[in-house]
Order: C-alpha cells, then structure tokens, then sequence
C-alpha cells in the first residue's frame, strides 16, 4: 500500500511505525472474529503486524462467567475488606508506589468485589487472589451486566488460526493491558499465561516483585511467530499507546455507565454494542 493510499484510510504515526485502528462494534458471546479478520485482510502487507485485545478473543470464545452465581466466602470477604482495601489501599499500595488511581480504587472497592474474589480464589487460586486489583487477568469492563470475561484459552493457536485466515506474512499477536516486568535481563508478569520468553503465572509475588522492578508494558499472551521478547513488547505498547490516546474521546463502559445513569452491572448487550470498539491494530514499519 503506497503512502498515498493511507490518506483515505485512518491512521497515525508513532515514531517509525504507522497505527491502522480495526474499529467494530461489540464482539459478543460466540461471535466469530470476521470483523476484525476481514479488515485485515485488506488492509495487511507482508511484515506488518496485527495486534489483538485479550477481551474481544475471550468474550467471542464465551469465557464469560457471571459472578452473581458466586457466594463469596470467609476468605473472599477477608481478601477484598482488610487485605486488598485496607492493607493494600492504605499501607502497602503507597508504600510500593503503585498508582494512585489504583491505591483510591482500591479504597472504594464495593461489596461486589467480595465475589469477584470468590470467583478468582476458586478458577485462579490463591496466589492469584492474593493480588489487589487487575487478578488473573479477568477484565470487569466489557462484559454485560455481573460477567466478567477470563482470558482467551489457548491465545496463541487463536493468533496462528487468524493468520491463516489473512493469507500474508504477518505477525498476529494477541496482548493483555497487565504488566511484563523486567529483573536483571529476565521478563516476568503475574499473568496466567504470556509468550516464550516471559515467565508468567507469578501471581501474587509477581505482582510484588514487579513494583520492585521495570514495567516494560503491555503483556503478549500469544503470538503466530516465534518472536523475541522485546520486539513483541514494542508491538504491544504502540497498541496500547493508540489505545490510551482514544481514552478521551472514545467512551468506555464507565461512561456509558454515566449516560445510562445505571450501575456497571446493569449494562447491556446492546448498550455495549452502541459505542465504537477498537478491538485491534494494525502496525507497520515505515519504510
């Protein structure tokens, strides 16, 4: 694709690459990934790279789970009150630096939260649980009503598959917002899952041993093409820069929760589906 041909296609620069956005509507339960394959397709040259939300994989593979359906228990309760909302909101999250947005989430944490950790303890475990916020990866955001979406299974074969579908040399990768951190030279993320390279499932200690060390970013969980750790999190993070630069235009389900005048866990399908989602990106190295 000439230069030319991407003045009629939206774009922006980040340094040496150019960011194509794949914007669709909600990616629901069941629904194939067709409308972001299909783009693609058109819009992909040989060695650009594709990059994929973790949420979008999950919610299309119905990794949904309804945590109303989840009685939280002693511990659930102990985790979200005195460990993660006193402990974590008030001592322990100031005392690593964590961010302040999250030391006040923290410290507002609702009564909801107590089966959150109920559903965490019981598919994740308690090194899991153990993390204050952001646990196993499960995201709260875009889902309908009290579900909450797992990560996608087997992120990796779903990467190899939409390439096969796409039919070029191109590298799909599927990401995560949570961290990679890095320790003399080694990766790591508290992550259940992460590519070659990064050693991942640290949970709790992860976590605790990321504030210590350097954030690198964005998390890859899978990836069609044997890649080195670095390249992989450079593609993650342009993602996620053109991701956090929609973050004051573009609405997320906390503010559709202000238009709807409802609570998170009233959110619908349809209210889901009447905002703009850019669920992947296109990157590409300018020549």
């Amino acid at each position: 694709m000439m230069t030319s041909e991407l003045d009629n296609i939206k774009h922006v620069k980040n340094g040496d690459y150019i960011v194509i956005p794949i914007e669709t509507g909600y990616i629901k339960p069941n629904e194939n990934l067709d409308c972001i394959i299909e783009p693609a397709k058109r819009l992909m040259e040989d060695n650009d790279y594709l990059v994929i939300a973790e949420t979008p994989v999950s919610v299309s593979q119905n990794r949904l789970v309804d945590e109303a359906l989840y009685t939280p228990s002693l511990t659930a309760k102990f985790l979200t009150v005195v460990w993660s909302k006193y402990l974590w909101g008030y001592i322990l999250g100031p005392l690593l630096k964590i961010k302040k947005r999250t030391i006040m989430n923290l410290r507002k944490l609702p009564k909801e939260t107590e089966a959150h950790k109920e559903v965490v303890l019981q598919l994740y475990g308690l090194k899991h649980a153990l993390k204050p916020a952001s646990e196993a990866g499960i995201d709260l955001s875009n889902a309908p009503g009290t579900f909450v979406s797992l990560l996608p299974e087997n992120p990796e074969k779903v990467a190899k598959e939409i390439k096969k579908e796409i039919g070029k040399e191109v590298c799909v990768m599927i990401i995560d917002t949570d961290a990679t951190y890095m320790k003399n030279g080694k990766y790591f993320t508290a992550l259940p899952i992460a590519i070659e390279g990064i050693d991942a499932d640290n949970g709790f200690l992860g976590y605790v041993r990321g504030q210590l060390s350097e954030n690198m970013g964005s998390t890859p969980l899978g990836c069609s093409e044997k890649i080195d750790v670095e390249t992989a999190l450079k593609m993650a993070n342009i993602a996620e820069d053109y991701q956090k630069s929609l973050s004051t235009e573009m609405k997320t389900i906390h503010s559709v929760k202000e238009v709807l005048g409802s609570e998170i866990d009233e959110v619908t399908i349809e209210d889901l589906d009447s905002i703009t989602h850019t669920p992947a990106v296109i990157i590409r190295k300018v020549l």
